[in-house]
């Protein structure tokens, strides 16, 4: 096993490990640096060339009509994208997937993830991941791109668990994981852009 592969399943343990501990899965080194600062360029440059879209609810995209629950902006990720940190990052979304179908025999044979930003003054209301006419999303995978997130600046993931309520900021390298069917959560409201690469793991 190389030293590269080592380590991923050490992430991936990380991960996972604190998903069964706690229901919800904390790492805070699970995107190397300069994968992280290349989804983050290729974020800015999805703006500049003004293809950010707003998102929609529901599994037909349907749009939030003056975004009332949702006002961050997405751009799907696709494997024929000519993008290396793309293309990057959805190999470790593989590998993630061997690595739960190998020790937790989940069965997860699919996946949809996106680029997102909140820029200042967005926000997502309370939630849950998992569409009540279609249960395919299983897990939940957040990975946040932004340096230097301070407290004060919102845009907190808030996650509820029973009565007890817990808050994640979005730091830079961090994966926040939980199953998309039981963990309520919203995104309070950015003061600053905040950006992120969010999607599910999905069996179908």
């Amino acid at each position: 096993m190389s030293s590269s592969t080592t380590t991923m399943d050490n992430q991936f343990e990380l991960l996972i490990d604190s998903y069964l501990n706690n229901n919800i899965g904390i790492d805070a080194g699970f995107l190397n640096k300069k994968l992280c600062d290349g989804l983050r360029q290729n974020i800015l440059q999805l703006q500049k060339n003004d293809m950010m879209t707003a998102a929609g609810i529901g599994n037909h995209e349907i749009k939030d009509a003056g975004q009332q629950m949702r006002s961050d902006k997405i751009y799907w990720m696709d494997k024929s994208h000519d993008n290396i940190y793309e293309q990057e990052f959805l190999l470790q979304v593989d590998g993630l997937i061997a690595y739960l179908n190998s020790t937790c025999y989940t069965g997860i044979n699919g996946y949809e993830f996106h680029y997102a930003v909140y820029e200042e003054g967005s926000f997502y209301k309370r939630h849950k991941d998992q569409f009540k006419n279609d249960s395919n999303r299983k897990y939940s995978l957040i990975n946040y791109l932004n340096d230097n997130w301070l407290e004060d600046e919102g845009g907190q993931l808030v996650v509820y668990q029973n009565e007890t309520e817990q808050r994640i900021l979005p730091h830079s390298q961090t994966a926040v994981f939980f199953k998309s069917d039981e963990m309520e959560h919203e995104v309070t409201k950015a003061k600053r852009s905040r950006m992120s690469i969010t999607g599910w793991l999905k069996r179908v």
